[in-house]
Formats: structure tokens, C-alpha cells, sequence
């Protein structure tokens, strides 16, 4: 048992490290010897976790999802109990990461444009995009959207948008914005009858 709690201490230090440093430089911007030198741990260790940097990037987008994906639950459930509520709110989540940090952009968008197409880095992010799309649609059915895939697929690029607007001005009235929006935009969808 305590090799497991080492392993999993020493493997959440890696991710911690390289998290903070792919935030700061972006994926390409950032080696191996400079996550085994921040770490703190011997090149084996990483490489014991993390056979390859894809396996790395792989590993921190997939716990960046699972974050990010608490954060916008979190937000949403915060506006109120209905549906229609819970999708304009979400973007509160955008407004309190831009707060605690500065916009740094979207993980999930910079890893789609540095990583290869097909590797396990480039896969983790659309499959975050396409568990975010899901959940987006799921809120737009129960919001009563007549097309609850079109108005998800609004909701994205505004999120998208968001994100890579405010790394681009550094100015917490993009998210506004499309907070805003997505308001008009789930109004709209509900108008709508039903495909």
C-alpha cells in the first residue's frame, strides 16, 4: 500500500509540475528535462509514470477535463435549479478562472493545435470537447431547446471564443459578452420547435 500511495504522490508531483508549466508555455514550450527538473524527481521516475510526453500531456489534459468539467457543473448548479439557468451561469466559471489567474487560454485548444493529430494528447482534448458538447446538449434538452445539439454547438463556440479572445485582449468583458449571448442564445433555442 505505501508503494501505491509513493507512486500516486510522486505521479500527482509530475502532473503538477507539468500543469503549471504547459499553463505558463504551452506544450511544445516545455521539455521533459525541464518537468524532471522542476519535479524534482530522477528522469526514471517520470519516465516509470510516463513512458513518452504524449503520455505526459495525455495524462494532464485528461486531469484538466475532469477539472474543468467540475468547474462549469459547479458554476451551472450555482445559477439556480433550472436548466436554462445552469447554461447561462456556467459561464460564471469562465469569469472566476479569469480572476484567480489571468486568461491563459483554452488547454484543450492549444493542445489540438500543437499535438499531432492521433496522438494521445490531441485524442484527450476532443474527447473533452465532445464529453463538454454532450453535457451542453443534455442542459439544452432540459431547457426545453427545440434543437438541443445546435444550441450546444452555439454554446461551445462561445466558450471557445471566450477563452481564446480573453488569452488574446486579457479583458474579462469577453466573457461577459458571451455570457450575454449565450442568454439570447438559449432563448432563441427554446422558441424553436423540435426537429
Amino acid at each position: 500500500m505505501a508503494t501505491r500511495v509513493r507512486k500516486t504522490n510522486t505521479e500527482q508531483k509530475i502532473l503538477d509540475t507539468a500543469a503549471g508549466l504547459f499553463h505558463r508555455h504551452g506544450l511544445r514550450g516545455v521539455g521533459i528535462d525541464q518537468v524532471i527538473a522542476e519535479s524534482g524527481v530522477a528522469k526514471s521516475t517520470l519516465y516509470a509514470h510516463f513512458r513518452t510526453k504524449d503520455d505526459l500531456i495525455a495524462a494532464y489534459l485528461r486531469r484538466t477535463d475532469d477539472s474543468w468539467m467540475e468547474q462549469l457543473r459547479t458554476a451551472a448548479e450555482a445559477a439556480g435549479p433550472a436548466p436554462a439557468q445552469q447554461i447561462v451561469g456556467l459561464f460564471d466559471a469562465l469569469v472566476a478562472s479569469f480572476d484567480r489567474h489571468g486568461f491563459f487560454g483554452c488547454p484543450f485548444i492549444s493542445a489540438a493545435v500543437e499535438a499531432e493529430p492521433g496522438s494521445k494528447a490531441h485524442e484527450a482534448a476532443t474527447t473533452h470537447t465532445r464529453r463538454r458538447q454532450e453535457w451542453l446538449a443534455g442542459l439544452g434538452r432540459a431547457a426545453g431547446a427545440g434543437d438541443p445539439t445546435a444550441l450546444a454547438d452555439h454554446l461551445g463556440l462561445l466558450i471557445d471564443g471566450a477563452l481564446a479572445s480573453g488569452r488574446l485582449l486579457q479583458d474579462r468583458g469577453v466573457v461577459d459578452a458571451a455570457k450575454a449571448s449565450a442568454r439570447d442564445c438559449v432563448r432563441t433555442h427554446a422558441a424553436q420547435p423540435a426537429a
